[in-house]
């Protein structure tokens, strides 16, 4: 039977991406997204496969997360990977920022991926399967006043507090930490920064590599940066 894969914040950037791949190699794939409309256009767009799930659903809710597994087991019957890929900024600074936004980001990028592995966990141990964070450069290298690095900070101690937890139970724990990337992320900065950026894709496939080790091996931490960029 085909492995199965539940990503958060999938209807676009790096979270289709996985789908996308997963779904060429033979997977069936669960995605949920805040935005009913962009996962029915991401649905569409691969022609509504029979493979694909989309779930609407806030991933900083527990229930909605709860819910999202659920029916993944439901329709699926089994879950092999979560891919906790949904994350928001501000853009701003502690010290200069508007704090109307941080809760939102905090939870997302915080509480989301705790509130996955909790729902998820006990699908995993069936399958010994896999929980991926996607979590950022910036979870490795301070930046002034950045608030947003600091809940990729606490996803990069999450990774391994988890792994610590859950390598007992024969479940794989893979932290995937990107840096500039061209994905819906830099919407709300107004540009795109300077530099080369890694695509979607390109981060993907370090997703989907960890992914396809064998049975037994473990990949923890990928730093993914593109050449030239220098922190």
């Amino acid at each position: 039977m085909s492995q199965v894969a539940l990503i958060t914040g999938g209807g676009s950037g790096i979270g289709a991406a996985v789908a996308r791949q997963l779904l060429d190699a033979g997977h069936r794939v669960a995605v949920t997204g805040r935005g009913e409309e962009r996962l029915r256009a991401f649905a569409e767009e691969l022609g509504r496969p029979e493979e694909l799930l989309t779930l609407v659903g806030d991933t900083a809710v527990y229930d909605d997360v709860r819910s999202a597994v659920d029916s993944t087991l439901k329709v699926f019957g089994r879950l092999d990977t979560v891919v906790a890929n949904a994350g928001s900024a501000t853009h701003d600074t502690v010290a200069e920022g508007d704090p109307d936004g941080w809760r939102d980001m905090v939870l997302t990028n915080v509480l989301g991926p705790a509130l996955l592995i909790r729902a998820s966990i006990d699908a995993l141990k069936e399958t010994r399967g896999r929980i991926v964070l996607v979590g950022s450069v910036a979870g490795f290298v301070h930046g002034p006043g950045n608030l947003y690095g600091a809940t990729k900070w606490a996803v990069t101690g999450l990774a391994e507090n988890t792994r610590r937890q859950v390598t007992e139970w024969g479940v794989g724990v893979t932290l995937i930490a990107p840096g500039r990337t061209e994905t819906p992320f830099w919407d709300s900065y107004g540009s795109l920064p300077p530099g080369h950026l890694l695509t979607a894709g390109q981060i993907a496939d370090s997703v989907v590599w960890a992914m396809r080790q064998p049975d037994g091996v473990d990949v923890n931490t990928v730093v993914v940066r593109p050449v030239g960029q220098p922190v």
